[in-house]
């Protein structure tokens, strides 16, 4: 009964599906955190100057609850999920990057870096994966079989 169940959800989340679970409770998490423990806001001042940090936190946490909704339809349909899921760390590398750019805040570099690479990279990576289990590459020939 138990593998049956998990079956179903395997093939209804496919082979992007997983990813884009993971990441919205992670989202979630991480927005939800923020309005738990709020951090420093150094290199934050660009978004702090529109609204609170809690605000931002918001984005968080609902970019995750559309990518975690995502996970669960077609493919296709999911790239709305793989936009939630870029918005906020785009947005905060952004703001690092310019903190940074400005002086305000130098360490604000390496966290763009970061969000760029180890969040929307990652993000952007995951969006490409077609939805089927087909093959990159043609399978290497054997030798001395026919073809």
């Amino acid at each position: 009964m138990r593998a049956a169940v998990v079956r179903r959800l395997r093939a209804r989340l496919g082979r992007r599906g997983p990813f884009l679970l993971f990441m919205g409770i992670g989202k979630t998490c991480w927005g939800l955190g923020l309005i738990v423990q709020p951090p420093n806001p150094a290199g934050l001042e660009l978004l702090t100057g529109i609204a609170p940090l809690h605000c931002w936190a918001w984005v968080w946490v609902l970019a995750g609850v559309v990518t975690f909704a995502s996970a669960w339809v077609r493919f296709g349909q999911d790239r709305f999920g793989f936009l939630a899921a870029s918005v906020p760390p785009a947005l905060w590398a952004f703001v690092y990057g310019w903190s940074a750019l400005l002086g305000e805040y130098p360490r604000g570099i390496f966290i763009f870096l970061w969000y760029i690479t180890s969040h929307c990279g990652v993000i952007w990576c995951a969006s490409r994966v077609p939805p089927g289990g087909g093959r990159a590459r043609p399978a290497a020939r054997v030798e001395g079989s026919p073809g």
